[in-house]
């Protein structure tokens, strides 16, 4: 399929839903705290959207195919060993735990999409040290993310490091072009590929969002349809920006 450039003008409105998706962020961090609990965060989120006209993009959304489950929440929040698309429900939130929060919303019929893995109080020194090689792991794919470049070689920056660091990246769940929709080619993917993909052109936006396991890459799906763990129960986090590529090289359209 082709991948849809955007104007200035859209990624003018993407980038105020970026700056909303990040400021969810920052009222979100201030609360998570061990005692809190997952539904509070969530409605935490879904009042700050609606002060700001902002629609949620994850609630009620059924994916692929539609007998799927509608998900319950505003945000997703995966605690520990969940990769991603975990419930925001009634579990509290522990002294040591690691969770990851990922907001979509849509303003002024623009999406925003974003994904941060916070530490609940003090966190071992295995579980810093994945959310920190997580977090280089985005930011060698967006560095990659130039105009000169191609598609697949944002997988190969974040593969390659991953690798010097001894933990595993989730092949299956990758990125995904964002506009007027949450889902829009291209599909981005975050392990090394046989071919380099498409070249990266100005107008192009989507996200990166690697998923990096402490263990093995492997994973499985819960039986509420939604919660992906890991299959040997490892700690896994994941980290994701939107951006849009310009002639200057990638735009974190989701940074305060």
């Amino acid at each position: 399929m082709s991948i849809p450039l955007k104007n200035r003008r859209a990624i003018e409105h993407m980038r105020a839903a970026g700056r909303l998706v990040a400021e969810t962020f920052a009222l979100l961090g201030e609360h998570i705290k061990p005692g809190v609990t997952l539904r509070e965060l969530d409605r935490l989120a879904e009042q700050y959207l609606a002060q700001h006209k902002a629609k949620p993009l994850y609630k009620g959304y059924r994916g692929n195919p539609p007998k799927h489950p509608p998900f319950p929440g505003v945000i997703c929040a995966s605690v520990n060993n969940e990769v991603c698309h975990g419930l925001p429900d009634g579990r509290v939130l522990r002294e040591g735990d690691i969770v990851g929060i990922d907001i979509g919303l849509r303003y002024n019929d623009w999406c925003g999409d974003a994904c941060v893995t916070y530490p609940v109080g003090r966190v071992s020194a295995e579980a810093q040290r994945l959310l920190e090689v997580t977090q280089e792991c985005l930011r060698r794919g967006i560095a990659a993310a130039q105009p000169i470049h191609f598609l697949n070689d944002i997988g190969a920056a974040i593969h390659n490091y991953a690798d010097t660091q001894g933990v595993s990246v989730v092949r299956e769940w990758g990125g995904h072009g964002l506009g007027k929709s949450l889902h829009e080619p291209p599909s981005v993917s975050h392990v090394r590929e046989a071919s380099r993909g498409p070249r990266l052109r100005p107008g192009m936006v989507f996200t990166i969002e690697p998923m990096i396991n402490i263990g093995q890459p492997d994973w499985r799906l819960l039986d509420d349809g939604w919660t992906v763990v890991t299959l040997d129960g490892s700690l896994s986090a994941q980290f994701e920006h939107t951006i849009a590529i310009t002639e200057h090289g990638p735009e974190i359209l989701t940074k305060l």
